[in-house]
């Protein structure tokens, strides 16, 4: 079975930083990691080619430093691995990137599965994975808690608000994945040194056969017009009486003061 899972380089969750002008996450200084919900995808695909052969490919879009997020794949485990990256993807939004992550999917070939993580860090939208399956026309499962596969069909378990609901989907298809799914597994030494000599392949937009017009700010119709940052509330005072109509009254007492009472 052939996979391809699609991943993001982002800024460690604990450092981001907003640009107060630009509303863009501002990246310089700013250590970087792979997407964690990106690595139980890279984990999935492994698991899912060790039950039934085949090779798993990665593939993220980013500038040169989002190869080391490529080699931390192949170091626990991926066949190959494969990185957009040219000026002319910069400013992607959700869109544009799924757009260039599809144009990737086709230029690589035949497929049976793609995986993605549920959502990234650094936006949250949860968007690229679903808007790469409507431009591929693939059947979709988002917040896959467990996969199999059998005769060419895939039976996955979905988290929803109220519980779970299991589905099933004929291959090729795109599933995103949240951190239940698995346990993804650390890097051997031997894996560490063949991604250390590892040459990554570098697409550009015209190796997939995008343009300006697809990608990049000026294809993205996304805009920020506001950030802010959210005022930590103040502890509240729980009341406590020995009886419940006491507990009301000194409830009602406090509203009063406050001005909350008509």
């Amino acid at each position: 079975m052939n996979i391809i899972v699609f991943i993001k380089q982002v800024p460690d969750i604990g450092e981001v930083k907003i640009d107060p002008v630009t509303n863009n996450l501002i990246r310089q200084g700013i250590p970087s990691v792979v997407n964690p919900f990106d690595k139980n995808a890279v984990e999935e695909g492994l698991l899912q080619r060790e039950k039934h052969g085949g090779k798993v490919t990665v593939v993220t879009m980013g500038p040169p430093q989002a190869a080391e997020a490529l080699k931390e794949c192949l170091a626990v485990g991926a066949d190959e691995d494969i990185h957009l990256s040219d000026a002319a993807f910069g400013g992607s939004d959700t869109l544009a990137t799924s757009k260039a992550l599809a144009a990737a999917a086709r230029k690589i070939g035949e497929y049976d599965l793609i995986i993605c993580g549920k959502q990234a860090t650094d936006g949250d939208t949860a968007q690229v994975g679903p808007g790469v399956a409507e431009i591929l026309g693939l059947p979709q499962v988002t917040n896959a808690v467990s996969l199999s596969v059998e005769n060419g069909t895939a039976t996955i378990k979905r988290e929803e608000d109220c519980g779970y609901v299991v589905l099933k989907a004929k291959l090729p298809m795109l599933i995103t994945v949240t951190k239940i799914i698995n346990e993804p597994r650390l890097p051997s030494i031997k894996g560490r040194m063949k991604a250390n000599r590892a040459q990554i392949p570098v697409w550009t937009a015209a190796d997939i056969g995008v343009t300006r017009e697809d990608v990049g700010g000026k294809a993205s119709p996304t805009r920020v017009a506001k950030i802010f940052n959210l005022t930590q509330r103040t502890q509240g005072e729980i009341i406590k009486e020995d009886s419940a109509d006491a507990a009301a009254k000194r409830l009602i007492s406090r509203l009063s003061d406050a001005g909350l009472l008509a």
